[in-house]
């Protein structure tokens, strides 16, 4: 079991401001501030020692991938033969090209990767498959699971 990093470098303060940055990434130093009763300096520093420290990786914007034209949202689970680091690491390369691959995971269990992939419609994810990823050497098996509805899709953390 691993131990939050709240119970020693960071408080309960730094765990307030990393919950707001969360909900609101273009929260203002000063609206964080009258909300968690900082001074706005003090607000500042915390976030860069957050921002050194690696605790806050970076800001973006979330695009609504529907409203984008990316109709269809898709996990691929991916086994790879032989199971070394050196097919992982070829794969890692050709995935790293790939733009409808938007995360993509090594795992343990009977697949070795899982890829959440974004496409227009299903025409664009049956040429990724057959035309990208069969053609990777390696590449055993395919698996892919279409997603009918989200049900929940958050990117914030509970931090303790």
């Amino acid at each position: 079991m691993s131990k939050s990093v709240f119970k020693g470098e960071f408080d309960n303060l730094d765990r307030m401001i990393l919950e707001a940055l969360q909900a609101d990434g273009r929260m203002s130093v000063a609206d964080l501030g009258r909300k968690i009763h900082l001074s706005p300096p003090a607000i500042y520093q915390r976030i860069k020692r957050l921002e050194r420290a690696g605790m806050i990786k970076g800001y973006a914007a979330l695009v609504d991938r529907e409203k984008a034209g990316y109709d269809v949202l898709c996990f691929i689970r991916l086994c790879l033969q032989p199971a070394t680091l050196e097919q992982l690491t070829r794969f890692q390369e050709v995935v790293n090209t790939l733009p409808e691959v938007v995360e993509c995971y090594h795992t343990a269990g009977s697949h070795q990767l899982l890829l959440k992939v974004v496409v227009r419609d299903h025409r664009a994810l049956d040429q990724l498959i057959k035309e990208r990823l069969m053609t990777v050497p390696g590449v055993e098996r395919i698996e892919s699971s279409v997603v009918l509805s989200e049900i929940k899709a958050t990117t914030t953390i509970a931090l303790e």
